[in-house]
């Protein structure tokens, strides 16, 4: 266990990782350090001060649409993600979360692989021979006894997943394609802190006595505004970017958005 200490301090690499390189040296120091670098684990364990500033975006819908996953894939540079190595890696590491639905960053990273190691294991490992920081950013996995519509944009930078009540596959991609799009930030104006409108209310009101409105007035002009201001970031309120005469409540026809996940990079 010293041993796995001191290594781990050295080289920055896992615990597991350290075990099998001293098991494989036969506990020398030195050469299970030579063969952690060959590996890149210890390599790519000196660049957790860099930033993956590049990526893409991946997902798995269940055959039922019940289930799904959103993954965001990082790299530091545009010409590594586009590597047939990492894309590989990438398409594994859904077709993975797939078959066992992991629910946390932290189950999906632990994994296992056709070859046995862990999808950790494997990203630090690709790290190191490709020679650039490598990271799986996030992740969430949603469910629901209705259905999942699911959007990736063409470039693969920016994805989203619509649990909807019901079973209109058509609209709940429709309403995926529609977070895309118009970035809303809650559902419905009810999930808005109320901080925030308050926040909105405090800006109004004194743009509004500054443009000199009656006080009786302030009020009502300010009901417009906040009208306006749920239609920019609730999804229900915005117009549908299929029919813009639509607001997005309308086209649901009674249906209920559980929850949504927009990645972008």
């Amino acid at each position: 266990m010293e041993q796995i200490k001191l290594l781990r301090e050295k080289t920055g690499a896992g615990m597991v990782d350290c075990k099998k390189a001293l098991d494989e040296a036969n506990g020398d120091l030195e050469k299970a350090i030579e063969i952690l670098r060959k590996k890149g684990i210890a390599k790519a364990a000196k660049r957790d001060d860099r930033e993956t500033k590049e990526g893409m975006v991946k997902f798995a819908v269940s055959d039922d649409s019940k289930k799904a996953i959103i993954i965001e894939f990082g790299a530091e540079t545009d010409f590594v993600v586009r590597n047939e190595q990492f894309q590989k890696f990438a398409e594994d590491v859904v077709a993975l979360a797939k078959v066992n639905w992991p629910t946390d960053l932290e189950a999906l990273l632990n994994m296992t692989m056709a070859d046995g190691n862990s999808v950790k294991s494997n990203l630090d490992n690709m790290s190191g021979v490709i020679g650039e920081k490598l990271s799986i950013g996030k992740m969430n996995f949603i469910e629901t006894t209705g259905i999942i519509g699911a959007y990736l944009h063409a470039n693969n930078k920016l994805g989203v997943l619509v649990a909807l009540s019901g079973s209109d596959t058509d609209l709940a991609r429709d309403i995926a394609m529609q977070v895309a799009g118009a970035n809303p930030k809650y559902i419905t104006p009810a999930e808005v802190e109320q901080s925030e409108i308050d926040k909105e209310k405090d800006v109004y009101a004194v743009q509004l006595k500054a443009e000199g409105k009656p006080e009786q007035m302030i009020e009502k002009i300010m009901e417009g505004k906040l009208a306006k201001f749920y239609e920019g970031i609730c999804l229900v309120k915005q117009e549908y970017i299929k029919d813009d005469k639509l607001k997005v409540e309308q086209v649901l026809k009674g249906a209920t958005v559980e929850k949504f996940v927009r990645y972008s990079l």
